[in-house]
């Protein structure tokens, strides 16, 4: 029994990261420029015919992000999958994990360069003519495609996941991962004319972003390393007993 309660507990921190990577992945200085681009093409209009309404692209970010949510999930089942494979191992996985955390991480602070990380693999889906498919097959390119993006958050989630060794929590891990990422993109489509003006506002911050993407990372990988994340889990369970009913 105190073991489930642990790992309830443990799923809230590594949760609260989940999120705040995916809703910094999107403000990410590769992701959050193209979004009225990407919404102007799943709908088949232009950006000036977006912010004139002349087509809702409501639908289409909704089937978008679905797309991503899909691949995310099914990484997020793999990823604990091969944690639970390896059980036995789990505090040398969460150790090799805390490593590539932080690697990741240095790499986002330009302290180190990681080639793969600066390539992109993007999946070709056809000329623009909207539809909720076509914006479906968007988002599934997109969460393969986008590393420089999203690679290494995606990746500090995937560790979380592993790391975990239980395929619900992990699964989860990257559907909370996929909400941060998805709701602000679905929020855009909505308020699409506000959205362009709070984005021009945000692009002078994007490497500030980006380098607190990198501490983040860099903070979660220690974690992992020093075992700060149980730490913060048995802290939980002794200030919020309520936690225990979760289990």
């Amino acid at each position: 029994m105190f073991g489930i309660e642990l790992a309830t507990a443990a799923f809230l921190p590594a949760a609260f990261v989940a999120l705040l990577a995916g809703v910094l992945s999107f403000l990410s200085p590769c992701v959050l420029p193209i979004v009225p681009p990407y919404l102007a093409y799943m709908t088949g209009v232009g950006v000036n015919g977006l912010r004139a309404r002349e087509r809702s692209a409501v639908l289409p970010a909704l089937f978008f992000v679905l797309g991503l949510s899909t691949v995310f999930l099914i990484m997020g089942f793999a990823a604990s999958a091969f944690g639970r494979a390896f059980l036995a191992y789990q505090d040398w996985l969460a150790r090799a994990a805390g490593v590539m955390v932080v690697v990741m991480g240095l790499h986002f602070l330009h302290v180190i360069r990681i080639p793969i990380l600066d390539q992109e693999a993007r999946m070709q889906t056809g000329s623009g003519q909207g539809g909720a498919l076509g914006a479906y097959v968007l988002g599934l390119a997109f969460a393969f495609g986008w590393t420089p993006c999203i690679g290494p958050q995606l990746g500090m989630i995937l560790s979380l996941a592993a790391s975990g060794g239980e395929l619900s929590r992990g699964t989860a891990l990257l559907a909370v991962y996929a909400l941060g990422l998805g709701i602000p993109f679905l929020l855009a489509a909505i308020f699409i004319n506000r959205a362009i003006g709070v984005m021009n506002r945000i692009k002078p911050w994007l490497k500030t972003i980006e380098r607190v993407m990198g501490a983040l990372l860099i903070v979660v990988g220690v974690m992992l390393l020093t075992g700060a994340l149980s730490a913060i889990s048995f802290w939980l369970l002794e200030t919020f007993p309520g936690l225990a009913m979760l289990g």
